[in-house]
């Protein structure tokens, strides 16, 4: 199979495109933070970007190039819900039409906030139904493009803008990164930031971060082949539940992933818990996975230089709430 290529200057690229678009994130540096893990912290809060995820650098980096003769259609697309965001946003501003195919389980902010930018929400059932294939049955139906999450060269390239200007932020700063840890599903951020800052700084270990019960990316980088979760739910951290890893994510990743831990959803509300009280930031379940790869030290940091990612923050108000509570309290 013939992958397409995804290149730095691709990367490049797509940064130009979504220049005075897309939210350019500083680093967030903090003494609790260093002091909790004995590095020097440099977190990227795209929390702060449009739509509340890194999520609408990719899509919009996509959308901007579709063919609008071929598909007069708009845009199609599967998400639970960072994703269909920044898909919809980004059609929104491109003066395009959007469908969404959401899990009916999705957080009510997530598809409230999709429909808010205007897209057509489809809900599916992520126990009994085939997402991608609802969703490539509507872009033939209204031709429409399919936009994919994560498996997709143009949006692997807007994610690694958040790699590029990790980069060269650190290269401002006169830091040397010796690591950048992401959150990891289908891969698509994580590979692009990985191209993006082995380019500056090869000697960087990349390092992912998958919940427990979904590491089919660390499985599959131990196994030298693509394998699946056993399960389509069951986890807080709704935005890391992939299927598998994408094709061309797994391909970057096997060049240039050093490294892949697990977290625990009682981890991951831990560090929801250190990210509202000591940074006084908002950060959902999937996007804390990084920071609580650090704090439940199941990466060794001590005396590096660390780049964390902060992924997302869209979370509902009650779920929030319950999972920053007391420490313990996370089922339900």
């Amino acid at each position: 199979m013939t992958l397409p290529d995804v290149t730095f200057e691709g990367i490049e690229s797509a940064a130009e495109r979504i220049a005075g678009h897309a939210v350019l994130t500083g680093f967030i540096r903090h003494p609790a933070l260093d002091s909790a893990t004995g590095a020097k912290v440099l977190l990227k809060p795209e929390i702060l970007q449009r739509v509340g995820a890194f999520k609408f650098r990719g899509a919009f980096n996509r959308i901007s190039q579709v063919d609008r003769k071929r598909f007069p259609g708009g845009v199609v697309a599967c998400s639970s819900g960072n994703h269909a965001q920044g898909v919809a946003h980004a059609a929104q501003l491109l003066g395009l039409d959007s469908v969404i195919v959401m899990p009916s389980d999705a957080p009510r902010m997530k598809i409230a906030r999709t429909r808010a930018f205007g897209a057509e929400v489809v809900l599916y059932d992520r126990e009994r139904e085939d997402r991608e294939a609802i969703a490539q049955a509507i872009g033939a139906e209204r031709r429409a493009d399919f936009v994919h999450p994560f498996d997709d060269a143009q949006v692997i390239a807007g994610q690694g803008t958040v790699g590029l200007e990790i980069a060269s932020q650190a290269l401002a700063a006169g830091e040397k990164l010796d690591m950048v840890v992401v959150p990891c599903s289908g891969g698509g951020l994580a590979s692009g930031v990985a191209l993006a800052v082995h380019h500056y700084f090869p000697a960087a270990e990349i390092v992912i971060v998958e919940p427990e019960g979904f590491d089919d990316f660390g499985r599959s980088l131990a196994s030298g082949q693509r394998e699946s979760n056993g399960r389509a739910s069951g986890s807080i951290a709704d935005a890391l539940m992939a299927a598998a890893p994408g094709v061309l994510p797994f391909a970057i990743g096997q060049r240039h992933f050093g490294g892949a831990v697990r977290v625990s959803d009682s981890e991951i509300a831990a560090a929801m818990r250190f990210a509202f009280m000591e940074l006084k930031l908002v950060v959902e379940p999937g996007g804390a996975a990084a920071l609580a790869a650090l704090l439940a030290q199941r990466v060794p940091v001590a005396g590096k230089v660390v780049s964390v990612i902060l992924s997302g923050g869209n979370v509902d108000a009650a779920t929030f709430s319950r999972l920053i509570g007391s420490p313990g309290d996370v089922g339900g």
